[in-house]
C-alpha cells in the first residue's frame, strides 16, 4: 500500500509542509531551518518538503502564491500557516502547541 500526502497531513501527529521551490533563496535557508527541526521535534511531528515546480496542482488546492509556504496540517485539517521563512523556534513552539 502506498502512502499518500493525503494519509499524511490526516494523521494524528502534527505534520509540517513546507512548500518551496528550487530557484528561491528564502526557500533554501528553509531547508536548514527544518533539519534543525526535525533534530528538535524528533518523532513527535512529521516534517515534509514539496516542490511547488514539479507539483503545481498542489499550489491551486492549497492556493500558495508565495514560497516558502509552511503549513500545519493535523487530522487533514489546516491549524496553522505562513508565507515567508519561519524560525526553528517558532515552528518548534506551533508544533508542541498542536500534539494534544
Amino acid at each position: 500500500m502506498t502512502i499518500t500526502f493525503l494519509d499524511i497531513i490526516k494523521s494524528d501527529k502534527p505534520t509540517l509542509v513546507d512548500f518551496f521551490t528550487e530557484w528561491c533563496g528564502p526557500c533554501k535557508m528553509m531547508k536548514l531551518i527544518l533539519a534543525e527541526l526535525k533534530t528538535s521535534v524528533g518523532e513527535n511531528a512529521t516534517i515534509l518538503t514539496i516542490d511547488l515546480d514539479k507539483n503545481p496542482q498542489v499550489a491551486s488546492t492549497y492556493q500558495i502564491q508565495g514560497v516558502p509556504t509552511l503549513i500545519i496540517f493535523k487530522n487533514g485539517k489546516i491549524k496553522w500557516r505562513q508565507s515567508g521563512v519561519a524560525s526553528t523556534n517558532q515552528l518548534q513552539k506551533l508544533i508542541l502547541q498542536h500534539l494534544n
